[in-house]
C-alpha cells in the first residue's frame, strides 16, 4: 500500500458488526463488572466479569428486573434502577459514599457493602451509573460498572481502628472517648435525653504491678477490660482512660440505671479473682464513680466527666470495691 491509499473504515466492510453490537460485545468482554439496564430496568447485559463478581450466571439474570438479588440478601434498587426511575434523592439513604460525576451530567457513583448471596462472600463495591440518553434526551439504559474495592475498605478500617483504639486492651482509646462523649453530649442535648457516664478505676494496681511485674499488670488489664465490656449495651462505650483507668459512656441512662451496670461491673471484676494478696479482698477490685447529666446549653461534658471523677475519688476514699453516685448539681446529677 503507497502512501496515498486510505484505510477505508471498518463499518465500510459489508462484514463489519453494527455499532450497538459491537459496544455490547466490546462490554461482554470487558475486564470491569459490568450489567446494563433498559429504561424498563429489565437486564439486558451481564457480562463475564460480572458473574466472577457475583457468581451469578447471564443466562439467570437477563431479561428480568432482579439484579438487586446478585447483590443484596432484600430487595433494594441498584444504581442504575435509582437513575431509570428518577430516584436519585434515595442514594444518600442507600450507599455509604456517594456524589455525581461533574463532567458528565446525569452519571453517578456511590460505594457500599454488598451481601452477595451467591458468591457467598460481603464485598465492599464502587459502582458507576452511566445514562444512555436517545436523541430526544430520554434514557434507554444505564450502564453499571463495579469496583471490587474490600481490601482497600478493610485497610482503611484497620487503619482507622489503630487511630482509636487502645492497643494493650482493644477497647476504645481516649481520642475516641473525647470524641464519642461530644458527640454523645450533642444528641442528649437535641433530644433532651439524660447521658450517664461511669469512671472505673482498678484499687491498688501498683501494688498488683510489683508483684506481678509489666507482663503481669497488661494481663491484668486485659481481664478487667473484656469483663467491662462484657456488660455493655450495643451503644454504649467503654474506654481506656489512661493507665488502669477506664470510662463508660451510658447514652440515654439514667442515674438509677448507671448505678445498676457499675454494680454489674464491680462484682464482674471481683469474680475475675486475679489475686493481690495484702488488699482486703486478696484479688483485685475496682471503684466506679458514676454521674448522669441532662445535657443543657449552659453545660458542657468536660463537667459531666469532671463530676465522675470526683464521685470516684469519693468510693475511693470510703474504702474501695465500691460504687459512688454523684450528688445533684449543676444540672449533672
Amino acid at each position: 500500500m503507497n502512501s496515498t491509499q486510505k484505510v477505508q473504515p471498518l463499518m465500510d466492510s459489508p462484514h463489519a458488526e453494527p455499532p450497538a453490537g459491537l459496544a455490547f460485545r466490546l462490554l461482554e468482554l470487558l475486564v470491569i463488572p459490568t450489567f446494563v439496564l433498559d429504561a424498563r430496568c429489565r437486564v439486558i447485559l451481564w457480562n463475564r466479569a460480572c458473574e466472577r463478581l457475583t457468581g451469578v450466571p447471564a443466562f439467570e439474570v437477563l431479561g428480568s428486573c432482579d439484579a438487586w438479588r446478585s447483590f443484596y440478601q432484600s430487595a433494594r434498587p441498584t444504581l442504575a434502577d435509582l437513575v431509570i426511575q428518577g430516584r436519585t434523592g434515595e442514594v444518600p439513604q442507600l450507599y455509604d459514599q456517594h456524589g455525581r460525576a461533574c463532567d458528565a451530567p446525569g452519571h453517578l457513583n456511590a460505594e457500599s457493602w454488598c451481601d452477595m448471596p451467591r458468591a457467598g462472600r460481603r464485598r465492599y463495591l464502587a459502582v458507576d451509573a452511566s445514562p444512555i440518553y436517545d436523541s430526544e434526551g430520554r434514557i434507554v439504559a444505564v450502564v453499571e460498572t463495579l469496583r471490587d474495592m474490600t481490601e482497600e475498605k478493610q485497610a482503611q478500617i484497620s487503619l482507622e481502628q489503630l487511630a482509636t483504639r487502645d492497643g494493650l486492651t482493644g477497647l476504645a482509646n481516649r481520642r475516641c472517648f473525647d470524641d464519642t462523649l461530644h458527640a454523645e453530649w450533642q444528641r442528649a442535648l437535641r433530644q433532651q435525653q439524660p447521658l450517664s457516664l461511669l469512671m472505673v478505676d482498678v484499687d491498688n494496681f501498683k501494688q498488683y504491678n510489683d508483684a506481678y511485674g509489666h507482663v503481669g499488670g497488661d494481663d491484668c488489664l486485659q481481664r478487667i477490660a473484656g469483663a467491662v465490656a462484657s456488660e455493655m449495651r450495643a451503644n454504649d462505650l467503654v474506654a481506656r482512660y489512661g493507665g488502669e483507668e477506664f470510662a463508660v459512656i451510658l447514652p440515654n441512662q439514667s442515674l438509677k440505671g448507671a448505678a445498676i451496670v457499675a454494680e454489674r461491673i464491680r462484682c464482674r471484676v471481683e469474680q475475675l479473682h486475679l489475686p493481690n494478696t495484702g488488699t482486703a479482698k486478696q484479688c483485685v477490685t475496682v471503684s466506679i464513680g458514676a454521674a448522669t447529666a441532662l445535657a443543657a446549653p449552659e453545660n458542657d461534658p468536660s463537667q459531666l466527666v469532671a463530676t465522675a471523677d470526683a464521685a470516684l475519688y469519693r468510693a475511693k476514699h470510703m474504702g474501695r470495691n465500691r460504687i459512688s453516685l454523684t450528688r445533684e448539681a449543676d444540672g449533672v446529677a
